[in-house]
């Protein structure tokens, strides 16, 4: 019975062979397509799924697709692990360099609100003919593409939920994994060319974090909820007609841990920092353009911005400064507008800041740092340009606690107690103290270093007693030179009266004798 089973079905299948042959060379190529595109649409009526493809490149110059790239990643992060035949590929600026992938014509299934899918991957080849099986590299006419099966009757929750999901997912993973850059802008000239960019970069690798950041515990969690409430204000900016972006002003002594606080933010929003250096800026209109190259996601910051660019002076002139440059001779003018390394105005800084310009991109933040925050322009640091100001104080007893976990690895001892009192005492910076508790040989241990840095906070606060004696001496020296110089000026005006009351006296008594 089987034998006769498999006997018919061979036959069945030498006809078939044998007719598509006949109708592949004997029939033109404009009826085979015709009739191809109706056995297609015979197909679809009877088929209850629906099929959607991703291409790997799109649009006319062929670029690579970004939602052939999400989709990838949501793949390889969320369903590849169901799948039997993976290829490993290596992934540039990635925290996981190796990423695992489904293989070319692989399918596995994922679910959406009990919704089942199934993706598969798929390869074709364009040009046949072309094929050599013999070569190490694959053909360059394959075209990949990802194709998505569903139901029908699941049409648009598929088509408008999901896919979004799966492509806002896939973005998201890929943020997550990727490596941190650290950039900077480059001059103007060199803007333009074969891979020329305004900016360039490395892989931003510092190591520090909130946790080993030396800060007051209170004032370390009111920065975390600040960021973690910008992170998640999307709609909330957008309600209120807001650009989606944020300003830090760190001000305070140096050595206070401004860079790092920097670093620490970084880390913990996952954003890339764009270092700007405002000295290699030629004018506003480059200042803007280098915004524009800043995409979301991202830290703009300018460091010292009291020393950058002499912005505090720019806003008026005396009147004394305007009749001089109006006396100038203007080829002299000219040479030394030219002559000047930058020409960012405050008002182009205020504009770059959150002008109409600043809005685009969203989600970023713009941090400042300066040691003398009195220097700056008010206008510069106000409410809604720099938000939140963040003062970057010296080394306080639970900044200390910070450094001795992270350069001892100790939480308490019994100095803990007299370097605590010390500190209330005398004033220095976290990068001090850190300095004194870093261990500077092999023979050092822990009680060597903590006694180092009380040897040093003694000798600060001496230091600074001394200081304050001297200043309090001249101070007072001053105000008596001062006082004395008040009396001399009072006693030359009194003598000066009285011999003006004297002439006074001379010329009523001549009048009053008729010599007038």
């Amino acid at each position: 019975m089987m034998r006769e089973l498999w006997s018919q079905m061979g036959s069945l299948m030498a006809t078939v062979v044998f007719m598509y042959t006949v109708f592949e060379r004997f029939f033109p190529s404009s009826f085979r397509d015709r009739l191809q595109a109706y056995a297609q649409k015979v197909t679809n009526h009877f088929n209850p799924y629906i099929q959607i493809t991703f291409p790997e490149f799109s649009g006319e110059r062929l670029k690579k697709s970004e939602a052939y790239n999400a989709i990838q990643t949501y793949l390889s992060a969320n369903s590849s692990q169901r799948a039997k035949r993976l290829k490993a590929e290596v992934v540039k600026d990635s925290q996981t360099p190796l990423v695992l992938s489904m293989d070319d014509n692989e399918e596995i299934t994922d679910e959406f609100q009990g919704i089942k899918v199934w993706w598969s991957a798929n390869k074709v080849s364009s040009n046949p003919q072309r094929y050599n099986p013999f070569s190490y590299y694959g053909s360059s006419d394959d075209k990949r593409f990802y194709k998505l099966t569903f139901h029908r009757s699941y049409r648009d929750i598929i088509t408008m939920s999901y896919i979004k999901h799966v492509l806002e997912e896939g973005k998201e993973i890929e943020l997550t994994n990727r490596q941190l850059k650290l950039y900077t802008n480059n001059p103007s000239s060199g803007w333009y060319g074969y891979k020329q960019s305004k900016w360039s970069h490395i892989v931003f690798e510092h190591p520090a974090s909130f946790e080993t950041l030396a800060m007051d515990q209170k004032r370390k969690e009111d920065i975390l909820k600040d960021l973690a409430k910008f992170k998640k204000g999307k709609e909330y900016y957008s309600k209120i007609g807001k650009a989606w972006k944020r300003g830090y002003l760190l001000y305070g002594p140096p050595g206070t841990g401004k860079s790092t606080m920097i670093a620490a933010i970084a880390k913990f929003m996952n954003y890339d920092v764009y270092d700007l250096e405002l000295t290699a800026v030629k004018d506003n209109t480059e200042l803007r353009k280098l915004l524009i190259e800043t995409p979301s996601k991202s830290i703009t910051v300018i460091e010292d911005i009291d020393c950058s660019l002499d912005l505090t002076g720019q806003r008026k002139k005396k009147k004394e400064e305007v009749e001089n440059e109006e006396q100038k001779d203007p080829m002299r003018k000219n040479e030394e507008e030219s002559s000047k390394s930058s020409k960012v105005t405050l008002s182009g800084l205020l504009n770059f800041i959150d002008g109409i310009w600043s809005a685009c991109g969203g989600e970023r933040i713009i941090i400042f740092t300066t040691n003398y925050v009195e220097k700056l322009d008010p206008a510069l640091i106000r409410r809604g340009r720099m938000d939140k100001h963040i003062e970057m104080s010296y080394c306080c007893f639970d900044a200390f606690k910070v450094l001795a976990k992270n350069y001892l690895d100790v939480k308490s001892h019994l100095l803990f107690g007299r370097i605590g009192t010390l500190l209330k005492e005398t004033e220095m910076s976290p990068a001090d103290v850190a300095e004194n508790l870093m261990p500077k040989s092999e023979d050092e241990d822990v009680e060597t270093c903590l006694e180092n840095l009380i040897m040093a906070l003694e000798k600060n606060k001496e230091e600074n007693a001394k200081k304050k004696a001297e200043e309090e001496a001249q101070r007072k020296a001053e105000e008596e030179a001062q006082k004395k110089l008040e009396e001399e000026k009072a006693k030359e005006e009194s003598t000066q009266n009285k011999e003006i009351n004297k002439e006074k006296t001379r010329e009523n008594m001549v009048k009053e004798n008729g010599f007038c």
